[in-house]
């Protein structure tokens, strides 16, 4: 009798469909039926990018998405952020040097800021330009109210002018100012020194103060030392009329420019980077309005005795051409003389004018909170030598 295992029945064999299962597709050695090339293109799954949080404030600025810059890519040296990394600066200029820009596959600039650009270009270090996104907290919270409009740095620069002439109301002297404003100055340098030095007094700096900053005064100077700066010379080296107008038109004519640029900018001429010429109409308006209501109406209320002996003003209501022109002209003085409102039409012109020029011009790179009340004291001063 034979064995048992000679006779032995065979095992029910694997039957495999031609279109596999949902639970064989994913096996790699099993058997696929044809499919056709558009179902293997709906099946092909790409892996998806890891998403990034820009809001999140303990993420790294320098590894941050940025959103597409309004001046050109400018290269040169990433700068060390005061207070804020501990990077050394050879190590980041040697990676800057391995990565290049982005662009488009024909390899042209797409316009477009990387991580890495966005601490080395040059509109950063200027706090009259807009500053990036991810240095202070409270920029990422309210993007809207203190980042895009900085409104709360506005409210504080307009608020200014009408300290200036609350003063001027009260019969407070520009003598009696300018060594306050002094005295301000050096406590408050000598903090900014201090914070770029010392990173916790740079985050509790940031941490009261981040609302009235820009994102570009993390790591430079902040623009209130400008401020009292260019106050103090307008005050101390200029007659008091010229010093306040100087003053008045760093408040108000500086804060106009800035708001309808930045609405209507983009319709108008650019008059040179980050400057338009919407701003500039702003500002020359707001100049022309600010000269006529200071001398055609806040002072011409106040006391004599205000604006007597050293205080005098430069203007006196009455413009007239020099002698030499009137010479030449063969006019009498009372004919070259124009005053009462031609006079104050006249001045508050030039005032709007200054204003706007001194407004847009980029005088050395310095801070325009130091550039403006000062050409506007010496264009003011200057035009009434001659014709005052």
């Amino acid at each position: 009798m034979a064995s048992s295992k000679q006779y032995q029945v065979p095992s029910t064999p694997r039957v495999i469909s031609p279109s596999p299962t949902p639970s064989e597709t994913s096996a790699r050695d099993g058997y696929f039926g044809p499919v056709t090339r558009s179902a293997a293109r709906n099946n092909r799954r790409l892996p998806s990018p890891p998403q990034i949080d820009e809001d999140s404030s303990e993420s790294d600025p320098e590894k941050r998405a940025r959103a597409r810059s309004r001046s050109p890519i400018i290269e040169g040296r990433r700068r060390r952020m005061s207070g804020l990394t501990t990077m050394k600066p050879g190590r980041a200029s040697k990676d800057v040097g391995k990565k290049a820009n982005p662009s488009l596959p024909n390899g042209t600039a797409n316009g477009h800021l990387s991580p890495e650009a966005a601490n080395k270009n040059l509109w950063r270090e200027m706090s009259r330009s807009p500053s990036p996104l991810g240095l202070i907290p409270i920029h990422q919270k309210w993007r809207s109210f203190v980042h895009r409009h900085e409104v709360p740095r506005k409210i504080l620069h307009v608020s200014i002018g009408f300290l200036t002439t609350y003063l001027y109301c009260t019969g407070t002297q520009a003598s009696q100012i300018h060594p306050i404003l002094l005295t301000l100055l050096v406590p408050i340098a000598a903090t900014d020194v201090l914070r770029h030095h010392y990173y916790s007094v740079n985050r509790f700096y940031i941490r009261c103060l981040g609302a009235l900053m820009r994102e570009s005064e993390v790591d430079g100077w902040n623009g209130v030392i400008f401020y009292l700066l260019g106050a103090w010379i307008a005050l101390r080296f200029f007659p008091k009329d010229v010093g306040v107008m100087g003053v008045l038109l760093l408040s108000w004519c500086d804060t106009a420019a800035s708001t309808f640029g930045r609405l209507w900018g983009h319709y108008t001429w650019r008059v040179r980077p980050g400057k338009s010429l919407a701003g500039s109409i702003a500002a020359c308006i707001t100049g022309v309005l600010t000269a006529a209501l200071f001398w055609g109406f806040v002072a011409p209320s106040m006391p004599a005795a205000y604006d007597s002996g050293p205080n005098s003003f430069a203007f006196q209501g009455t413009l007239t051409l020099p002698s030499q022109i009137r010479g030449y002209l063969g006019w009498t003085e009372a004919q070259g003389s124009i005053t009462g409102a031609l006079a104050l039409g006249a001045m508050s012109l030039w005032a709007g004018v200054v204003a706007a020029t001194s407004e847009a011009i980029d005088l050395f790179g310095w801070d325009d909170n130091l550039t403006i009340p000062v050409l506007c004291s010496a264009g003011l001063w200057g035009f009434l030598k001659i014709l005052g």
